[in-house]
């Protein structure tokens, strides 16, 4: 709070907020720093960060929705909750990093109330690290000390149809905050639009899904009973029910996959035109169409399940290779129709 030669006071601690602004390559284009009065030096870092124009058509109409990438609120309180809860004794600067459609917030010590979900859900007072600074903060209106600032980044976010805020707090000794100024997810947005009522800790699941962070078996029970995602678990995606353009329906299709008779039809085809089929024949043939949903390993045993249900089950099929090599043809009839 002192002025910005008053550090050298608290060495060999660090009192200084960096920003940088990176390209599309993560190269640094620009940086600054700033220190003590941390007070009024976070509005000079404020007006660092470029706050652009973003437009969307919502609903597929033919006007698009404009508004800014970030809520300036939502800066704001990230900044603000990063010197308030600054470990300064780590020597570690503030850190605040602009991207092309993303602002990354970093400072140094725990999250002490331990997981978002837990302050979303609670709404109770935080604890702080340093509450001579917090209180100094409280009294100017640039942090809310009863604890709902967070969960109103949350709600804001939610209103404004993006991405929620990211925390990443996989470093005991850090806390990293994402903020996102773009749509990620088409369907995600047409869901919150089109389910205005939906609370917000279901709007928090349904956005670890577009950002495919993997949920408890709980969580996906939680949202495929209420229709909202779709897909093979753990490989799950926002419900494309609501997705209307000719764009999101082939993406959805993608995602989905052609059904087994379809693919099964394929592999006949294939046969009955070169007379037999190697297994690498048929990886080539069915893993383009397979579900985007499913990683390579699932791929390959989706196929060998199909090849097993029409050898053994449908019985259209029959391998006269080995099990390493195998070599598949046509079942035939004494009539020369497949069975």
């Amino acid at each position: 709070m002192g002025k910005d030669e008053s550090e050298h006071f608290i060495s060999p601690s660090a009192a200084k907020i960096t920003w940088i602004l990176r390209d599309e390559q993560s190269q640094t284009k620009d940086y600054e720093h700033f220190g003590p009065p941390f007070i009024l030096n976070s509005e000079s870092v404020f007006a660092k960060i470029r706050n652009l124009k973003y437009r969307y058509l919502p609903n597929d109409t033919l006007f698009p929705t404009e508004i800014n990438q970030y809520e300036p609120y939502v800066i704001r309180e990230a900044l603000h909750n990063c010197i308030a809860h600054q470990d300064y004794e780590l020597t570690d600067r503030i850190i605040v990093e602009e991207k092309n459609d993303e602002l990354v917030f970093a400072n140094a010590g725990n999250f002490i109330p331990g997981s978002v979900e837990e302050v979303i859900q609670q709404n109770y007072p935080q604890k702080h690290r340093n509450n001579f600074l917090a209180n100094a903060m409280l009294n100017l209106g640039m942090i809310d000390i009863i604890g709902s600032g967070i969960r109103k980044m949350f709600l804001i976010q939610k209103e404004r149809f993006f991405p929620l805020p990211d925390y990443d707090l996989t470093d005991p000794s850090k806390v990293k905050v994402s903020l996102f100024g773009k749509v990620l997810n088409e369907n995600y947005t047409r869901m919150l639009i089109k389910n205005r009522n939906i609370d917000l800790p279901t709007v928090m699941l349904l956005d670890k899904v577009q950002k495919q962070i993997r949920l408890s078996k709980d969580e996906h029970r939680f949202l495929k009973s209420g229709r909202l995602v779709e897909g093979r678990y753990p490989n799950l995606f926002v419900s494309s029910h609501v997705a209307a353009t000719t764009e999101e329906r082939a993406k959805y299709i993608k995602y989905r996959g052609f059904d087994d008779q379809r693919h099964k039809e394929s592999i006949i085809a294939f046969i009955e035109k070169y007379g037999s089929a190697s297994r690498k024949d048929v990886d080539d043939l069915l893993m383009r169409y397979l579900s985007g949903a499913l990683n390579e390993k699932q791929k390959r045993n989706k196929i060998s399940n199909l090849l097993y249900a029409m050898s053994k089950r449908d019985e259209t099929i029959k391998n006269i290779g080995s099990n390493r090599k195998p070599k598949w043809i046509l079942c035939r009839t004494n009539e020369g129709a497949v069975q």
